[in-house]
């Protein structure tokens, strides 16, 4: 599962700008954001880049949140832009951007953490596996490329790389485990809720129906209407019957205790 581990911005090209600009302002080298965008024959020229094209910019530098993705804000830029790019809602992304205190307004060259991850295409690899296999509309995928060089939602290359939006809910997006990936007990699991008082619940089950970890509640840093963190070990209670299956995130109703808000993220089982 080539999912590429480390920190990234999406940065849109603007007039005048060079490679080497874009990787001294933004903390990255030339060298990768080449690779990252595939910045070379048969897609481009090397190392070509024109105003508007969308890069994947990967970060040098290490962070206390490892595997974020940022969009960095080009003029003209709305949040409503985002949630259509990376198929969110406004509300969320608002919410884990407490920075942004009008959505109407934000700041060319402020950065905006958005729902994605970014994914390096495998051989025989295809919009239609991937949307499969992360759970996810193939429009989606096709949404959150959108503008960017050697992208084709009929053709994808090995070793080119793709934005891929997390699932997410109005109330609640995960980040880690991420889609597609491997877990086993004691898995960290991480991201933001707006939830009633605070508390998320998270369950597993696997592809047979078992239930792998049952339901258990996970306290976020702030209750509704606030998006707080919540970052916590899933405990399995048996092993799971097949190798595949879904961890599920979500709230329940104060009212009548049915599910809300279920983010379900596809897992493989180590």
């Amino acid at each position: 599962m080539s999912i590429i581990e480390g920190n990234h911005f999406i940065y849109t090209v603007r007039q005048g700008d060079t490679l080497y600009d874009i990787a001294r302002r933004l903390g990255s080298n030339v060298e990768m954001i080449t690779r990252a965008n595939a910045l070379y024959p048969p897609f481009t020229d090397v190392g070509l880049i024109f105003p508007g094209e969308v890069l994947i910019v990967p970060l040098t530098t290490a962070s206390p949140q490892p595997n974020r993705v940022y969009q960095i804000v080009s003029p003209g830029d709305t949040l409503t832009q985002y949630v259509t790019r990376y198929s969110t809602s406004l509300d969320l992304l608002t919410g884990i951007n407490p920075a942004i205190q009008d959505p109407n307004l934000i700041n060319v060259n402020s950065v905006v953490l958005v729902p994605a991850f970014i994914y390096e295409v495998e051989p025989n690899d295809t919009i239609f596996k991937l949307s499969r296999r992360f759970g996810l509309s193939m429009n989606s995928i096709i949404e959150a490329n959108r503008g960017r060089t050697g992208f084709s939602p009929d053709l994808i290359y090995q070793g080119y790389r793709l934005i891929i939006p997390l699932p997410t809910s109005r109330n609640i997006v995960v980040f880690h485990p991420m889609p597609g990936t491997t877990i086993s007990n004691r898995e960290f699991l991480e991201g933001y809720a707006r939830v009633f008082e605070g508390v998320a619940l998270y369950r597993v089950v696997d592809d047979n129906g078992q239930v792998v970890a049952k339901e258990t509640a996970i306290q976020t840093t702030a209750g509704a209407p606030s998006y707080g963190y919540f970052g916590t070990q899933i405990r399995f209670d048996r092993t799971p019957s097949t190798r595949t299956g879904e961890l599920w995130v979500y709230s329940r109703s104060p009212r009548d205790g049915s599910i809300q808000d279920l983010v379900q993220i596809r897992i493989m089982f180590s």
